[in-house]
Formats: C-alpha cells, sequence, structure tokens
C-alpha cells in the first residue's frame, strides 16, 4: 500500500527531476484555457437561469453563454460520489466511494 510518506517522497522526486523542465522547455506550448466549475448542493436541473429556472442569475447567465454547459450529467444522490466522478472521469460507482 502506498503510504502518504511515500507519496510525497515520489512527488519530490518527480518535482525535482531535471529531464521533465528540460523537455518541457524544448516544447511550445499552447495558451491553456480557463477552466472554473462550479459544484453546488441541492440543486435541480432547472433551478438556474442559464438552464430556464425561475431563478434571475446573471452573471452564472453570462459564463453559460460563454463556455460550455453539461447537459448530460447524471448524479449519485449523494454528492461523494458525483464529485469523485468528476474528479476521477469515472462513472460513479467506480470510484470506490459507495
Amino acid at each position: 500500500m502506498l503510504t502518504l510518506h511515500r507519496l510525497l517522497g515520489l512527488i519530490l522526486v518527480c518535482a525535482l527531476s531535471g529531464q521533465q523542465g528540460a523537455v518541457a522547455a524544448a516544447v511550445p506550448t499552447a495558451p491553456r484555457p480557463n477552466i472554473l466549475l462550479i459544484v453546488a448542493d441541492d440543486m435541480g436541473y432547472s433551478d438556474l437561469g442559464c438552464y430556464g429556472g425561475d431563478i434571475d442569475t446573471p452573471n452564472l447567465d453570462g459564463l453559460a453563454r460563454e463556455g460550455i454547459r453539461f447537459t448530460q450529467f447524471y448524479n449519485a444522490a449523494r454528492c461523494t460520489q458525483s464529485r469523485a466522478a468528476l474528479l476521477t472521469g469515472l462513472y460513479n460507482h467506480q470510484t470506490g466511494t459507495d
């Protein structure tokens, strides 16, 4: 089992490795996108204005107009599994957060 101490040591070794920096410096990179993920509990699909709800949310509506909205995300009735699915990219029943 990987302990926290070993994990931190592994991260430190990777961070201090000179190889990664040399390769990254030689390859030109495109500008990275700004990502803003808003997670709110106890809300229905149509509670916000950008999804057709009755609540006036002009700032969130503006962000939704200029970005990408989830239209086919399904929750697991508990926020733990839903958040774990977002963070890992796995289906909620695969995250081990029973």
